[in-house]
């Protein structure tokens, strides 16, 4: 029986709120984190993914009492990142009620931390998160941004996914920079090139923008599908998104909650 994809909305959080810009920049308010948080759960979330977008670049740690508030309110899945430095952050955050976390500048900084969050918490918990943007100058024409894309690591995106995977990540959320906001579609080739180097299940991000977007990403090789903006603007609702994949013949959970 194959495994139902996940269709998982994703809350960018700054200062508190939720906010959504194109290529992360122009950055505007989607609305309170908690409210947005219930009401997708409500409409058949599979999970919620809350990434405090400004937390690394600030230089200070996830919003605690947001996750907090959050979690309690949200009965699927959460998985939380921005600002995850440590052991104890990801210590802190699953005591808060996240289920997964989410971890990407500081794990490019000291990649050891994928291993002690696997060994201390299990791979399940380890979420990396890859913001990848075309470059021509890397062996496979892709590279690792930070800082929430605003940092060029010069770091090769597939062969970073393999290292990290090795050291204990357990899942991928892979985000297109160059279509992050863009309501463009998913970046196929990107997600057919990680999936071929990927053990581990691989979110899909970056470019929703109807729902005829979401089954070519599976296609590709997505084991779940997160969008943003089209949620949180009406475009689309979870309901549709779930009925336009099953249409295309995706497997995917018709109820709601766990």
């Amino acid at each position: 029986m194959a495994l139902a994809t996940r269709v998982i909305p994703c809350l960018d959080v700054a200062a508190g709120r939720v906010v959504k810009g194109v290529r992360f920049q122009g950055l505007e308010d989607a609305g309170d984190p908690v409210e947005l948080a219930a009401r997708y759960a409500a409409a058949g979330a599979d999970e919620i993914t809350f990434l405090d977008v400004t937390a690394t670049v600030e230089a200070r740690g996830t919003l605690l009492d947001t996750v907090r508030r959050t979690a309690e309110q949200v009965f699927v899945p959460l998985t939380v990142g921005g600002g995850v430095r440590s052991v104890a952050d990801v210590d802190a955050l699953l005591r808060s009620g996240a289920d997964k976390i989410g971890v990407n500048s500081a794990a490019i900084a000291r990649p050891e931390l994928i291993a002690e969050i696997a060994d201390r918490f299990g791979a399940q918990v380890c979420v990396l998160s890859l913001d990848v943007q075309h470059d021509p100058l890397t062996p496979s024409g892709w590279v690792v941004t930070t800082h929430g894309g605003r940092t060029d690591t010069g770091i090769d995106a597939l062969e970073w996914t393999e290292r990290a995977i090795a050291l204990g990540a357990g899942e991928l959320l892979l985000n297109s920079i160059d279509a992050d906001g863009t309501k463009a579609g998913y970046d196929l080739r990107l997600i057919e090139a990680v999936r071929a180097v990927s053990s581990v299940p691989v979110i899909a991000s970056g470019g929703a923008g109807g729902v005829e977007h979401f089954a070519p990403a599976v296609e590709a090789g997505a084991d779940a599908v997160l969008a943003a903006s089209v949620f949180h603007r009406g475009v689309l609702t979870i309901g549709e998104v779930k009925a336009a994949l099953a249409d295309a013949g995706v497997t995917v959970r018709q109820e709601a909650g766990r």
